[in-house]
């Protein structure tokens, strides 16, 4: 690129994707729902899974469950005896289900085919919580040869899961239930060196506040929220930075309690919140915007 930035696709999680806005290149894994193609899903028989999901009290879906922060996300509301359903690239063998999105470069088909998988697993069932922790980055100025593909990459990574998620939760969430997106602080400003990046997460922002307004066609009492990281402690951010002040990076448990927290009803932000993660000496913040 013509800016100096190297091309970089985050795995499913929000962890690497959310770093500094001075064009630091991240450290990133393999590309994210919404880009990649996935492999074949594990299929289990319908009596079975109408089974399990009928046993559980609570239910959760979290889009991008097997990067770093979404698999936290699965381990923590199993621990807690939740139903989990993980949409992404490949299965996650934690959770209780499995929807595998296919490769497309067509939005309308990727979405109608993960509504379809996910009406199809949930039958008339409802789910208490949807997380979307799908994400990615891409560096580079509108001086970049590369600003059109990095553009494109991030509005399928960010803007495709998170329109996506937000259809599910009109769809299948509880009333009074939660859904999360997946924001960044640093798209609350000017992103000169990743416009794509930028543009993609800004929407995201806009689009948690839309849901929050008026015939959104949220369920009754539910609630939209974006968190805005800086940096998440990723094993691989760690290895990629070893230099760095760890103790100004957001852990990944302090996420999945908070998300267990919110979704419930523990100190639960008024939908349409967009809230900043704020971390320093290991203590973090969660901190809506004014």
């Amino acid at each position: 690129m013509t800016s100096g930035y190297k091309l970089r696709v985050c795995e499913s999680s929000i962890g690497s994707a959310d770093l500094l806005p001075g064009g630091g290149t991240p450290p990133c894994s393999p590309p994210l729902p919404g880009y990649m193609s996935r492999s074949p899903a594990t299929v289990r028989t319908q009596h079975a899974a109408d089974q399990n999901i009928n046993m559980a009290a609570q239910r959760v879906i979290v889009y991008g469950g097997r990067g770093a922060l979404g698999s936290k996300c699965v381990q923590h509301f199993k621990t807690k005896g939740w139903w989990v359903a993980c949409i992404d690239m490949a299965p996650n063998e934690e959770a209780n289900e499995n929807v595998i999105v296919k490769m497309s470069e067509s939005f309308t088909e990727q979405a109608g085919q993960v509504t379809a998988d996910v009406a199809s697993l949930l039958g008339e069932q409802k789910v208490d919580a949807i997380l979307c922790v799908a994400g990615g980055w891409a560096g580079g100025s509108c001086g970049s040869k590369d600003l059109y593909k990095n553009t494109d990459l991030m509005w399928k990574q960010s803007v495709w899961t998170s329109t996506i998620s937000s259809r599910l939760a009109t769809l299948h969430l509880k009333e009074g239930g939660l859904l999360t997106l997946a924001g960044a602080k640093a798209a609350l400003s000017g992103t000169g060196g990743m416009v794509g990046y930028g543009m993609a997460k800004a929407a995201v922002h806009q689009l948690t506040q839309s849901l929050a307004a008026k015939n959104s066609g949220m369920p009754s009492g539910a609630v939209a929220v974006a968190i805005l990281p800086v940096t998440l402690d990723t094993p691989m951010n760690r290895k990629f930075m070893p230099d760095a002040d760890f103790s100004s990076w957001t852990t990944l448990d302090y996420i999945a309690e908070l998300f267990f927290s919110w979704a419930t009803g523990m100190s639960r932000p008024a939908s349409g919140s967009l809230m900043q993660l704020l971390t320093s000496g290991g203590e973090t913040q969660a901190v809506p915007t004014q």
